[in-house]
């Protein structure tokens, strides 16, 4: 690993200690002692739906990983067609926030 990339990787890494202690200090304050002029409120209109979209720019990072399933799960999963690795990402995204849910 050339020089510049540590450096590159230290520079990250202070930048977002940086920012740490910058929303922290911002956390600190009160509501009415952050100034938020230069960002106006938004009219309760503009949070009704369907203008208001939770998600729509999120994307989740994935990870490549090797899982030993049933053979008949993986014929279910491929079963409805293309794209059965999502679903196997939404059924085990279900189940994860259902128990996040509980606990």
């Amino acid at each position: 690993m050339g020089a510049a990339t540590i450096k590159a990787r230290r520079a990250g890494k202070d930048l977002i200690a940086k920012q740490k202690r910058e929303l922290a200090a911002v956390a600190a304050r009160s509501d009415d002692q952050i100034d938020t002029s230069d960002i106006p409120e938004l009219p309760p209109s503009a949070w009704r739906m369907p203008d208001a979209v939770r998600g729509r720019f999120y994307r989740p990072v994935k990870r490549a990983v090797s899982m030993r399933l049933d053979a008949d799960v993986v014929a279910w999963l491929k079963k409805a067609g293309k794209g059965y690795q999502t679903r196997a990402n939404r059924i085990l995204r279900e189940r994860m926030l259902d128990e996040l849910r509980r606990a």
